[in-house]
């Protein structure tokens, strides 16, 4: 069987895209517990301390980013991390924070990370 070819690199425009839409620390935290498990809305409503409604708003932005996989099935809404799509964007800002960094150099990115 012949393995599927990588993905393309993220442009910059997708690495800006999917960086908004993590930008809010609600859908950090919504990340962070998909990561355990998938989830009903209900469950992670459950642990955040905002509204259903706020909630859904915020796992709206993932989906539409293309972070989450899921939707309404029937009463229930029910999500899934998209950890292919989160590993890309790991791998191009992993690369953005790596590009050109300490060549010539004794340094590592995270000296020059802790001198900021």
């Amino acid at each position: 069987m012949i393995p599927p070819e990588p993905a393309p690199a993220l442009d910059d425009e997708a690495i800006a895209r999917l960086c908004k839409a993590l930008g809010h620390p609600a859908r950090v935290a919504i990340v962070r517990a998909l990561a355990e498990s998938s989830c009903r809305c209900r469950e992670i409503v459950a642990g955040l301390p905002l509204a259903q409604s706020t909630v859904s708003q915020h796992l709206k932005i993932l989906r539409e980013a293309g972070l989450l996989h899921g939707g309404v099935e029937g009463p229930r809404a029910c999500y899934e991390l998209d950890r292919t799509a989160l590993g890309r964007l790991s791998e191009a800002l992993s690369a953005l924070v790596t590009a050109g960094c300490c060549e010539g150099t004794s340094r590592q990115p995270a000296e020059d990370a802790a001198e900021i």
